[in-house]
């Protein structure tokens, strides 16, 4: 599977993005997906994940409250809707795919998106 991360841009800070991952291939609805971010001097940090069939999510404690997980396989898409921004959520974002549901842990990912970036301002 393919995977394009897009949405991502300058907002000041309580104001919201909504993030796209869109997917290549007939085997979308097999695969948990994912989102990570990174920030430069920082290690990868999970964000969000979402099951196969959507009725599953999970969240990074940073973003618990904030940020929504959906996905919709008649389009494999899945978004990311981030409201409440903050500037310690200033990143890049990457969504990945994973068949198996271990959702914070990136090394289960197999296939990655090339990263969007959001910047937050204060």
């Amino acid at each position: 599977v393919q995977l394009q991360a897009s949405g991502g841009g300058l907002v000041q800070a309580g104001a919201s993005l909504r993030l796209a991952c869109a997917a290549s291939g007939r085997t979308f609805i097999k695969y948990v997906i994912g989102w990570f971010r990174q920030s430069p001097g920082k290690e990868r940090e999970f964000v969000a994940a979402i099951g196969s069939r959507g009725g599953t999510v999970h969240y990074g404690d940073s973003v618990k409250g904030r940020f929504a997980i959906s996905r919709d396989n008649t389009k494999s898409t899945v978004t990311l809707q981030m409201d409440s921004l903050k500037p310690e959520d200033t990143a890049v974002y990457y969504c990945a795919a994973a068949l198996s549901w271990v959702p914070s842990r990136p090394e289960v990912y197999g296939y990655w998106g090339q990263g969007t970036l959001v910047t937050v301002s204060s």
